[in-house]
């Protein structure tokens, strides 16, 4: 087997560290070239680098809720120290923390999903046992 930048070592494991930082990148959690979805957070079925199929991916409700708990913890904390500090009226609240809640919730979507393929796929879950046990 040859590893030609793969994050698949020479005994047949993964870098899970790789594979994640890949996937949040966007990008194959295999070859780190291809792109890991076709839109905002529709996985590929394969790449189109290095043929990885990545049907197998189960990513599908984790990702929400990785999601709201970061944004959570993140906000309520700015929202708790700004209410604290300078108790601004309530129509400021509103107008600062819904548009940065759903902000947030967007940017951090396709990365959280994309880190959760790349886990997948170097625990080999979910049918990724069985695919890439030999690259060209």
């Amino acid at each position: 087997m040859t590893n030609n930048g793969g994050a698949e070592g020479a005994a047949g494991t993964r870098d899970l560290r790789q594979a994640v930082l890949r996937g949040m990148r966007l990008l194959c959690p295999h070859c780190g070239k291809g792109r890991l979805f076709s839109s905002f957070t529709t996985a590929v079925n394969a790449c189109a680098v290095c043929g990885e199929n990545m049907s197998a991916q189960q990513a599908d409700d984790a990702p929400p809720y990785v999601v709201i708990t970061i944004v959570g913890h993140i906000l309520v904390a700015g929202a708790l120290t700004l209410e604290k500090t300078l108790h601004p009226p309530l129509w400021v609240h509103f107008s600062l923390w819904i548009p940065l809640t759903i902000l947030c919730g967007l940017l951090l979507l396709p990365p959280v999903k994309g880190a959760i393929i790349g886990f997948q796929w170097a625990n080999r879950m979910h049918g990724f046992s069985h695919t890439s046990e030999t690259t060209s």
